[in-house]
């Protein structure tokens, strides 16, 4: 099986905060213009001390259409709540997938027992580009505790493979995808190796959390950084360094237009207008700051 080689190892840009309650460094699409269509947009919340606080720091409300949101805990833990009467709190390891689809408001903020105590803050949030013809359909919402999630356990003792959506080794991720999406956390104990293997035409990319891996028995990435895969060849080697963390993403691409207005990912113009005028109307539905 040919090797799918490393295109660019990319260091986390410059961050910025959204909200008071999460520093970002955004990979794409603002940081670097890469295609890693159906993933619009990846915002990393690389790790950080946050200080004890009565008011918990967060989003206020905000709305969505178009796009599903993907928010993966590592340190910290967030609680959120949505217009469709969601709502929960994701802890490390937890992963919360959010559908917009034809539209939510929602708020996100820092869980308030984590607020009182403050510590180490880590968070990656993805957003999933949705097909036109899912764009308008029902939001939903998909909570996945690290406990109930499916994993495959390395051998010797090597680590494991969290899926979380997608198949590895015959295993089938929890969430419920609307375009064929392969998304894991691979926690491999220092020393230990890892197969992957992905169509030719799928986007990918690994983003490592933690310690620092080899790829493909020759380049190395550390904790920060992005690798962006070329479309050729299938299989990725990873070794790891040390004790290591790696958020992998491969999708197969959606070959649509996309015309984005902040909060809003949609196929046209129109679209985005139409998007306003109904969240200036109230048909998003309400929910309380």
């Amino acid at each position: 099986m040919e090797t799918k080689q490393i295109e660019k190892v990319l260091k986390a840009p410059a961050p910025h905060m959204v909200g008071d309650g999460f520093r970002v460094h955004n990979f794409f699409p603002s940081g670097y213009k890469i295609n890693m269509s159906p993933f619009f947009l990846m915002d990393y919340g690389s790790k950080i001390e946050f200080s004890a606080r009565k008011e918990p720091r967060g989003v206020g409300v905000h709305p969505h259409r178009g796009f599903e949101t993907v928010t993966i805990a590592y340190h910290g833990a967030v609680a959120h709540h949505d217009s469709a009467g969601n709502s929960g709190v994701i802890y490390p390891g937890d992963v919360q997938w959010m559908t917009a689809a034809s539209g939510i408001l929602h708020k996100e903020y820092h869980e308030a027992q984590y607020s009182l105590t403050g510590g180490p803050f880590q968070m990656v949030q993805l957003w999933v580009n949705l097909p036109s013809k899912d764009k308008m359909g029902k939001p939903g919402y998909q909570a996945i505790k690290q406990a109930d999630m499916a994993h495959f356990d390395l051998p010797e003792n090597g680590g494991k493979i969290e899926i979380i959506a997608g198949n590895y080794q015959g295993i089938k991720g929890n969430a419920n995808t609307f375009t064929p999406i392969e998304l894991y956390n691979a926690r491999l104990n220092k020393g230990s190796e890892a197969t992957f293997n992905f169509p030719e035409h799928f986007n990918t990319g690994f983003l490592v959390i933690e310690g620092s891996i080899k790829v493909n028995g020759s380049e190395t990435a550390a904790a920060d950084n992005f690798l962006h895969f070329k479309n050729e060849g299938e299989e990725i080697k990873i070794e790891a360094l040390e004790n290591s963390v790696i958020l992998v993403l491969s999708g197969e691409p959606i070959d649509e237009p996309i015309v984005q207005y902040g909060p809003f990912l949609m196929n046209t113009q129109a679209e985005i207008h139409q998007a306003i005028e109904d969240y200036n109307q109230g048909r998003f539905g309400y929910l309380e700051e």
